[in-house]
């Protein structure tokens, strides 16, 4: 292990983990709970989303306002975030006011009080959420394609909830799943920036040792996905396309092949898609790939936002670059570009103590140990030009392809015919 990176096992199963980097002034804390919409029932969908918002709504010796007056008192900046497998909430702030940001985001996420009236003042803030979403077709889009290629799965629904579900939602419900779910063994605190290891426990393990733990928790179902062509109706300018197809977990060890994969088809402005339907054809403002990967599965896709008369050919010329992938090896100048282009990547971010947090928290999560850049570099430059031509056959398959519009679309047949040949 890099030794600038420490670990502590709180008695009750609570992780802390610290990045000492002695060249910067701030600390960058994430207090993390390996739970997320995948774990909701369906008359749940929501309710971690509502938890995230909640949190910050008062604890017994802090209201909302003194929260946030109190972060904006030492410049901090402070939010939180849902994923489908993960709940996060985190600050950064100089590294002079550490103390005063594990006292309060140790308050808010032991204490919080989830008043009933705070819970009717956010309602409303979380249908405006959901109408951003609703309102931007390129993201919209996403929430679809995932609703059409997981189905009933946890997976396919959104995690922002439904509106009947937030409705219904109550301090009780919100108590009882937070209680439920936030179980000391799927906690992990993760800091990273001008700290020391020793300190940092001090300072926040007393409090955590005090959560208790509850019943097992039910295992993750994993999904099928479901090849299909969705057309999503709606009055727009342009019609917005996800072709979706089977992907990875994101403990594969064929991960590093996969993010490769993906660069060189939709991954940057140099990639093959953005070349052959923006520089070339002109048929796009934006066009990518992108990788959705969970513990157990995961999604490949492409995106593209075109005129109505073109949304045929955007998606063949998608198709045909993705069988290209898989019955033509790669050039090795495109894949060392490919390579270059990810070790800087990651080697820039490597600077931010934000994102040295996030590494120090999802490797805990995902692998239980931490994964030193160096490693991830050295595998990314054991990659060869098979091992790409390999992974495009075993995923992109025509059995495995769905594509979902949102647009003024109705015919199926052009797309079925593409996506079978």
């Amino acid at each position: 292990m890099d030794r600038a990176v420490k670990k502590t096992a709180l008695q009750n199963g609570v992780r802390i983990l610290t990045k000492t980097m002695p060249h910067a002034r701030s600390v960058s804390m994430g207090v993390w709970v390996n739970v997320g919409a995948r774990d909701e029932s369906d008359s749940e969908n929501g309710l971690s989303h509502m938890i995230e918002h909640m949190i910050f709504k008062g604890t017994g010796k802090r209201t909302a306002f003194q929260i946030a007056k109190e972060f904006d008192a030492i410049g901090g900046q402070t939010n939180a975030f849902t994923s489908f497998e993960n709940t996060c909430y985190h600050a950064r702030i100089m590294d002079t006011h550490l103390e005063k940001m594990v006292d309060i985001l140790t308050d808010i996420f032991l204490n919080s009080a989830f008043d009933e009236k705070e819970l009717e003042k956010e309602r409303p803030v979380i249908f405006q959420e959901i109408g951003m979403v609703e309102d931007n077709p390129e993201e919209y889009v996403h929430v679809l394609s995932g609703n059409a290629y997981w189905g009933d799965n946890p997976l396919g629904r959104s995690i922002l909830g439904t509106r009947e579900n937030i409705v219904g939602f109550n301090s009780a419900m919100i108590k009882a799943f937070f209680h439920h779910f936030y179980q000391p063994s799927h906690i992990i605190i993760s800091a990273a920036g001008n700290v020391r290891h020793e300190h940092f426990i001090d300072l926040i393990g007393p409090a955590f040792e005090t959560i208790k733990a509850g019943q097992p928790l039910s295992e993750r179902i994993t999904p099928e996905g479901y090849p299909q062509i969705q057309l999503n109706q709606r009055d727009l300018e342009q019609v917005h396309i996800c072709l979706g197809t089977k992907g990875i977990s994101i403990t594969d060890s064929r991960r590093y092949a996969f993010s490769l994969l993906n660069t060189i088809l939709g991954g940057n402005m140099s990639s093959r898609l953005f070349q052959k339907i923006r520089e070339q054809r002109g048929l796009a403002y934006s066009v990518y790939s992108f990788i959705s990967s969970y513990e157990d599965t995961g999604m490949f896709g492409a995106y593209a936002g075109v005129s109505p008369d073109n949304a045929g050919e955007t998606a063949a010329l998608i198709v045909n670059e993705m069988r290209k992938l898989k019955t033509n090896r790669v050039d090795s100048a495109e894949l060392n570009d490919a390579k270059n282009y990810t070790k800087g990547n990651l080697l820039l971010a490597s600077e931010s103590v934000d994102n040295q947090m996030v590494r120090l928290a999802q490797n805990e999560i995902n692998f239980g140990h931490y994964i030193s850049l160096q490693e991830v570099v050295d595998r990314v430059e054991s990659i060869c030009e098979n091992d790409i031509v390999d992974l495009a056959a075993a995923l992109f398959r025509n059995d495995q392809l769905a594509l979902t519009t949102l647009g003024p679309l109705t015919d199926k047949k052009q797309f079925e015919e593409i996506l079978t040949v």
